[in-house]
């Protein structure tokens, strides 16, 4: 019987240190040697698994899409249809979704898809992911006739429209009543389109 490969394990433990200096540091400051600090390991061992920064920022997309199915999490405490999905449309319109993943690493990452065809592709896998597994959980409503849309795939896009252009724009909002206010008009909207019956 063989043993378990600690590769993964190990690649994991990389991209969390890389998250963490970029989330210190910034992207752009962000080096194979002060992961390597922070891991208290040679530089060459993270080499050994990520032989760029390049690697380094396509295994930070991937813990990002990781992190991000946590919202699509069934365990969320109920088995209604109804009420799962409220919870997931609750969820995307949250600070728990926002809190997920640091905006600035988020953006840092997402500004190098002008310059870097590699990591644009890597991030426009991670948006349609998201995509699919919102209209997965809409298909399901939709077939416990807990929601009432013609398009569901379309209604998905829409709803991921409305989600990233107001993440973008409460981004440089500080007022927090107003950011309140704001996340619940734009949680609204989201379920106007989804017609719930």
């Amino acid at each position: 019987m063989g043993r378990k490969s600690l590769k993964p394990l190990r690649q994991k433990e990389i991209v969390k240190a890389f998250y963490k200096v970029a989330r210190r540091e910034g992207l752009e400051n962000a080096s194979i040697a002060k992961v390597a600090a922070v891991l208290k390991v040679n530089p060459s061992l993270v080499i050994h698994y990520f032989e760029t920064k390049q690697d380094l920022i396509l295994g930070l997309i991937e813990y990002t899409l990781e992190q991000y199915r946590l919202i699509y999490n069934p365990q969320n405490g109920t088995t209604d249809p109804k009420t799962r999905l409220r919870k997931i449309i609750s969820n995307l319109f949250s600070r728990e979704w926002n809190n997920l993943f640091d905006d600035g690493v988020f953006f840092s990452c997402y500004a190098l898809i002008f310059r870097n065809r590699t990591i644009k592709v890597h991030y426009k896998n991670l948006h349609d992911h998201l995509r699919r597994m919102l209209t997965e959980a809409l298909m399901e409503a939709k077939a416990n006739g807990v929601i009432n849309v013609k398009d569901v795939e379309n209604t998905a896009d829409m709803i991921f429209v409305l989600i990233e252009g107001a993440y973008y724009y409460l981004s440089l909002v500080t007022n927090q009543a107003d950011y309140k206010r704001r996340l619940a008009l734009y949680e609204r909207h989201a379920l106007m389109m989804l017609n719930l019956t």
